[in-house]
């Protein structure tokens, strides 16, 4: 059965779709070397995953794979793209697609200030004036979408009048990867120099993956938590 967790905002999301194999696929894709099957995970079982884990032993942990549907901002999808080995991806194409594009627009305590000291990032306190910050770019996040919509009540064909929605809006893709790839992706995302937005998918996919993969995903994020 499918699990979804929204995101604060009610528009984002991250979905399990399904997942194949499971802890003991790990183990299995471990012993084949010594030509060895085990058909109930036992405690030498799970010690063996961690030993993998710890000493970099990476490659059984390719063998299971999980399907995710997941809906993001796009400046935050594309930070989350350059997350490429072990993951196949569809996403949904503007050039075919001509509804209501949704946005996101943070709230007001939620639009940090910039950190002086920091080349990217920013700090945890919001901006002065954050009510009137948020109205500069909610205005421009409607102006852009009545925009597209009067190109296309135009003639003007989706794939060029998408050419001037934000960044801020959300897509949707249809992705799969494997164990390995997302204990990637949490190990980079989840540390805490990585910008929240995508802290906050991350959160979820390591939710998701510890009660799909409780021994394995334990041993992984050893090194991210």
């Amino acid at each position: 059965m499918a699990t979804k967790i929204m995101m604060p905002d009610g528009v984002g999301f991250v979905e399990l779709l399904e997942t194949f194999g499971d802890d003991l696929t790990v183990v299995n894709a471990a012993r084949v070397s010594f030509d060895k099957v085990s058909h109930e995970l036992t405690e030498g079982d799970k010690k063996l995953i961690h030993y993998l884990a710890k000493h970099d032993h990476v490659s059984p942990f390719f063998q299971p794979q999980v399907r995710f549907r997941l809906k993001m901002p796009i400046f935050v999808l594309r930070e989350y793209f350059r997350h490429q080995i072990g993951l196949s991806r569809n996403e949904v194409s503007r050039r075919y697609v001509d509804t209501v594009p949704e946005c996101w627009v943070p709230q007001p305590d939620e639009i940090r200030e910039r950190d002086p000291k920091l080349k990217q990032g920013s700090k945890s306190t919001a901006v002065q004036e954050s009510d009137e910050v948020w109205n500069l770019m909610n205005d421009q996040v409607q102006s852009s979408l009545r925009t597209y919509d009067e190109l296309l009540k135009k003639g003007v064909a989706p794939e060029i009048a998408r050419a001037i929605l934000p960044q801020s809006m959300y897509s949707l893709v249809y992705e799969t990867g494997s164990l390995a790839a997302y204990a990637r992706i949490c190990n980079l995302r989840l540390d805490p120099t990585a910008q929240k937005e995508i802290r906050n998918y991350a959160t979820i996919i390591d939710t998701l993956m510890q009660q799909a993969f409780p021994v394995s995903w334990e041993a992984l994020s050893a090194k991210f938590k």
